[in-house]
């Protein structure tokens, strides 16, 4: 009988011995360190020490008698004899070999480490971290422990642990007996990310189950309050393909408020929450090496274990492992939402109807859910919570789980993409907006809400049960098509998910969004931040301005860095989504009021009776007093091609109303790195004005290829404002005129070897216009996502019809 084993000694065949969170250690330590990945050493409490320490106290018998008893659904009684369970464990005694076994091997650690070395013990259960079961957190974790006889306290703690409300709920629903489910003890050399950081990553998108990107969480101090919401944490996105082909391929970091973090105390209180400061909250926690890194170490552990994993790291504060800046992984485990998911179709949530929102924060999942609130602030007020209710609360631990399985839906003050709150209803499937500020607080309890996570990364509490559909879509019969049925995407959020529609890339890929809500403030005013700053210490609106770009760029000394790695971003996320399939990146296409109305942006905009055909488009890119701005979109393009190694990322000028305009604006690119034919970079020009149609020939010389915006050809065919209510009824792109000039320039693309698609609406709202775009022999048809699937069905009878 082996009491204790260390981790060099063990794999992940051992897991009926020491438990999964073990046996995974042992595998990595053995298999990994080798290939460069740091695994802080320790040893296991085996599973046979704990069948050991119930047989020597004879506690069988009185735990089945509590346990067949047991109501699981009624709380209160499952809180009792929960309780009473532990109790007898915590008040058993040691068996003396196994307690000297235990010390004997904590001073082994000391002699490598020194005296009274700091270890974490952590439970460790023989069912947990299965591919078809997490067991996350359902057992204790003890940190920051020295002595080692409070090593042994805490390895009892463990033992006990295996029997908390939640797992014992856990183990009925999963349908595992209690009594073949044992508890090991893993005794680890603590990591000191107290001194620095920690947090968790996952080998594909915890939201959509997109598997191509390693998704990085991080904050400041111990791990603990990353996997218990206590903090919105740093995330970060790093894309695989290319991260393997050699690139530094982050293709997105946002910053966290990081308000707290959990660091180490005294023997009587080992660790403890303090505030973080205002440097820490404006700052990242890793740089862009440890990201790679840690995305690097990510890949290793996933294509060992050959499926997708949820592992956790830290970061040596002051060396006490192995060398101070170090990184480690402390943990890994299946991940076991998305990896067992094998569905052939595409679900659809969507609301029928309109609701005043009440708070937001995070959407986790794709669903929606509905329900009266219930608002639980403490932990002895769960049994108040009833089946159906949405559960609102500050933040949720494993003790919560009982009712959150029953829960409608779940809305928490914090939390960030990796907190408790945010795996468990992964895994249930249960809507959860987490890191809503002041959800308790603004929701009444008992007040019916709406909880819609359908519209990507925003989720959004809703006053009143608002109905709603949800669309089942096959994709199992899904025809292919000659046309190219492709996608217009524009919130690099919602890529992800709608990268898994099948489609043949992206036809439009606007930038607008990804300006004015993640950037927020017009280009010129991040160039010209010097001066303004000068400025305005004499003119109060000036002021404001300046103090609104302060709060958005806290981390950049030169501001337009913040613009270009911003939109860079962005587009990255949409390039990724679908890569390595086309996508064709419009430059910016606000006119002077849209651009107004970013911070800063009436200092630099012109008023115009009519923006819809005014100072737009290609016009603005060479214009001195705009090309500094332009110049920000060409360095971000080149940094998604160059950096991260989107090469699938193509370029598109929109109204671009002569040929000599279309020259200018070639030039303008290349003189900041964007060189048309290198690295396969193509040049589209979108045809949306008259000019276009009757210049196709000549325009054909300059650019790859065109993407018809029938929104704009047909108000400037038919001479019309199509924001105009008085003529809106004469608006119609399937017009003769407007249809005669489409198929021209068809012809005429086709004629000079020249790609040519369609990105406007027309399509997408009537299936006839489709229909007749087949008919002129369009190379592809970009659609809103919504109507992607149906017109590939209906594109697919087309072309048989004209076939036969």
């Amino acid at each position: 009988m082996s009491l204790i084993l260390w981790f060099n000694q063990i794999g992940i065949k051992d897991i009926p011995i020491v438990g999964g969170k073990n046996a995974s250690l042992g595998e990595m330590l053995r298999n990994l360190t080798p290939k460069g990945i740091n695994i802080p050493d320790g040893f296991a409490v085996t599973a046979e020490a704990y069948k050991y320490f119930i047989k020597s106290n004879n506690l069988d018998e009185p735990l089945r008698k509590i346990l067949s008893t047991i109501d699981k659904s009624n709380v209160e009684d499952l809180k009792n004899k929960g309780k009473k369970i532990r109790k007898l464990m915590l008040q058993a005694k040691m068996p003396e070999d196994l307690k000297q076994a235990i010390i004997k091997a904590y001073q082994e650690m000391e002699e490598k480490y020194g005296k009274d070395v700091d270890v974490a013990v952590r439970s460790s259960a023989t069912a947990e971290d299965l591919p078809d079961a997490s067991f996350a957190g359902q057992q204790e974790t003890y940190l920051n422990i020295t002595g080692a006889q409070r090593v042994v306290e805490a390895v009892q703690k463990c033992f006990a642990s295996l029997f908390t409300d939640r797992a014992i709920s856990y183990r009925i629903d999963k349908g595992f007996d209690h009594f073949s489910v044992y508890l090991s003890a893993a005794v680890q050399k603590m990591v000191r990310s107290d001194k620095a950081s920690s947090g968790v990553m996952f080998t594909l998108d915890t939201e959509s189950g997109f598997r191509d990107v390693v998704y990085i969480t991080g904050s400041w101090g111990l791990g603990e309050y990353v996997v218990q919401g206590t903090v919105n944490p740093d995330e970060f996105y790093v894309f695989k393909p290319t991260l393997k082909q050699g690139y530094r391929a982050i293709i997105s970091k946002k910053l966290g408020a990081k308000q707290q973090k959990l660091i180490y105390g005294n023997s009587k209180t080992p660790t403890i929450g303090v505030k973080t400061t205002l440097q820490e909250r404006q700052n990242f926690v890793l740089n862009d090496e440890e990201i790679l890194t840690l995305a690097r170490w990510a890949i290793e552990i996933e294509d060992h274990y050959g499926k997708p994993m949820d592992i956790e790291w830290a970061k040596d504060g002051d060396g006490t492992t192995t060398g101070t800046g170090k990184l480690f992984i402390v943990q890994a485990r299946p991940e076991t939402v998305h990896s067992l998911k094998r569905e052939n179709f595409y679900e659809v949530y969507k609301l029928k109807g309109k609701g005043e929102v009440i708070c937001t924060g995070l959407a986790i999942g794709s669903k929606i859910g509905q329900g009266n609130s219930c608002i639980i602030k403490e932990p002895s007020e769960i049994h108040l919570f009833k089946p159906g209710q949405v559960l609102v609360t500050d933040m949720t631990d494993p003790d919560w789980e009982p009712i959150m399985k029953i829960a409608g839906a779940i809305v928490t003050n914090r939390g960030g993409r990796t907190c408790h709150a945010a795996i468990v209803s992964r895994e249930l499937g249960i809507p959860c907006v987490v890191g809503a500020g002041n959800a308790t607080e603004v929701i009444k309890n008992d007040e019916p809400i709406t909880v819609d996570c359908s519209k990507g990364e925003e989720g959004r509490v809703l006053k009143g049960i608002i109905p709603y559909e949800v669309k089942r879509i096959d994709l199992t019969s899904l025809p292919n098509t000659k046309t190219k049925i492709m996608m217009n995407v524009g919130i690099p959020e919602q890529a992800f998910i709608q990268g898994q529609i099948p489609s043949d890339g992206v036809g439009l890929a606007r930038i607008e969004f990804i300006i004015s809500s993640h950037i927020g403030v017009h280009p010129l005013a991040l160039i010209e931040y010097p001066k303004l700053k000068q400025q305005a210490q004499n003119n109060s609106k000036i002021a404001r301005i300046v103090k609104e770009i302060e709060k958005r760029t806290p981390m950049y000394e030169y501001k337009p860095d913040f613009y270009v790695d911003k939109l860079a971003q962005g587009v990255a996320m949409i390039g990724a989504a679908f890569y390595p399939k086309d996508v064709i990146v419009r430059f910016s296409d606000f006119k002077t009021n849209e651009y107004a109305g970013l911070i800063g942006g009436w200092l630099y905009e012109p008023v115009e009776s009519n923006p819809m055909i005014g100072w737009r488009g290609a016009s603005r890119y060479y214009d001195p007093k705009f090309e500094p701005a332009f110049a920000l979109e060409c360095l971000a393009i080149k940094k998604v091609r160059d950096e991260m190694g989107l090469k699938n990322i193509k370029v598109m000028i929109p109204f671009c109303r002569t040929i000599e305009e279309g020259i200018k604006v070639i030039e303008v690119m290349k003189k900041y790195g964007l060189k048309q034919g290198e690295d396969g970079l193509e040049v589209y020009v979108m045809c949306e004005i008259p000019s276009n149609v009757i210049l196709a020939e000549e325009f054909a010389k300059i650019f790859d290829g065109f993407s018809i915006g029938s929104n704009d050809l047909t108000q400037l065919t038919l001479g019309l404002d199509r924001d105009s209510a008085l003529v809106s009824h004469i608006y119609d792109e399937r017009n003769e005129a407007v249809k005669r000039l489409v198929r021209q320039v068809i012809e005429t693309a086709k004629k000079f070897g020249r790609k040519i698609g369609i990105c406007g609406q027309a399509p997408s709202d009537f299936p006839e216009f489709a229909e007749f775009l087949v008919e002129c022999g369009i190379d592809s048809i970009s659609l809103i996502p919504d109507t992607v699937l149906k017109t590939r069905l209906l594109v697919a009878e087309k072309e048989k019809e004209l076939k036969n």
